[in-house]
């Protein structure tokens, strides 16, 4: 299996918003639901409206119990967040409290598959010249990773991951590799 990566340069991680947004609203949010909230997609895609939305504003929170781990998770509606939700719920106005955030166009309130959503994600990485791996689980790495760089503690963002310990978040992160080649540079011998 090919390890995907972050977005590490906050210049691609807003081409990818600027792309996605420009193209679909639904997929814009799915990607804005990915890099805010640290869900694995299989979460982000059984979302409904009515977790974002109460039928006049948009929530505070999203509240879930994760699938693979069976954890309640609750975590804000950043502002960034709330504008795409906005826009996504201004797009499509006659969205039902218990329809999917992301319904595919084939059947009556299906989500959009994992694969469709990991080829909406390249095409857009794509589109914007990032050249490394990334797919569905590349937005939860790149939440982790700009939580880590705007100094959060690393005991904190395993804990949001649902990691056992922070040596496997700094593995999942790509920091172990990161911190042992700077060792090696400052060694310097």
């Amino acid at each position: 299996m090919k390890v995907v990566q972050p977005i590490r340069d906050l210049k691609q991680l807003e081409a990818v918003k600027g792309y996605l947004r420009g193209k679909n609203k639904r997929d814009y949010l799915l990607f804005m639901v990915g890099i805010s909230s640290a869900l694995r997609i299989s979460d982000i895609l059984k979302l409904q409206v009515s977790h974002v939305w109460d039928g006049r504003k948009v929530k505070g929170f999203i509240e879930i119990n994760e699938k693979k781990t069976r954890k309640y998770k609750r975590f804000p509606i950043t502002k960034n967040l709330t504008k795409a939700v906005k826009e996504y719920i201004k797009e499509y106005p006659d969205k039902k409290q218990d329809e999917y955030l992301f319904t595919s166009r084939k059947g009556f309130n299906q989500p959009i598959s994992r694969q469709y959503a990991a080829t909406v994600l390249n095409e857009a990485c794509d589109m914007v010249g990032i050249k490394e791996r990334f797919s569905t689980h590349g937005m939860r790495k790149t939440w982790g990773f700009w939580a880590f760089k705007k100094g959060i503690s690393l005991d904190y963002i395993c804990i949001a991951l649902n990691h056992s310990s922070v040596a496997e978040t700094k593995r999942y992160l790509g920091i172990l590799q990161e911190d042992l080649d700077n060792l090696y540079l400052e060694v310097n011998l």
